[in-house]
């Protein structure tokens, strides 16, 4: 099994080592086994675990409900109807940005024609 430092750690994910502390003392990430200089080492499970936290992140999921999520996650299998439904709620908040982003694209692309159309 792999263990990474902080700085790998950071290279893995894309995360500031700022943001591993941060998610780390809110609960969002379990406590991080330690070496035994008490500096922090990061397991394959913790690396797979921060790549969903990225994914919700980047989509737009809040730190509310990521906490939520991460409670039912660690909760155990009885939860996954719960996760379902979470997950399904945030799909569809990113469905919704999609299609506002497709419709201010199309706006661009029309300013874009005609602009063109003046040269």
């Amino acid at each position: 099994m792999s263990v990474y430092t902080p700085a790998e750690a950071v290279e893995e994910t894309g995360f500031s080592l700022d943001t591993l502390r941060y998610y780390e003392k809110i609960g969002l990430l379990e406590r991080v086994d330690r070496n035994a200089a008490g500096q922090r080492r990061f397991s394959e499970e913790d690396i797979g675990w921060l790549g969903t936290l990225r994914c919700l992140r980047e989509t737009g999921m809040p730190i509310a409900t990521m906490l939520r999520f991460a409670e039912l996650v660690r909760a155990g299998d009885h939860t996954v109807p719960d996760r379902i439904k979470l997950l399904e709620e945030h799909d569809r908040q990113v469905q919704e940005q999609i299609a506002n982003l497709a419709e201010r694209q199309d706006y661009i692309h029309n300013k874009i024609s005609y602009y063109r159309s003046l040269l």
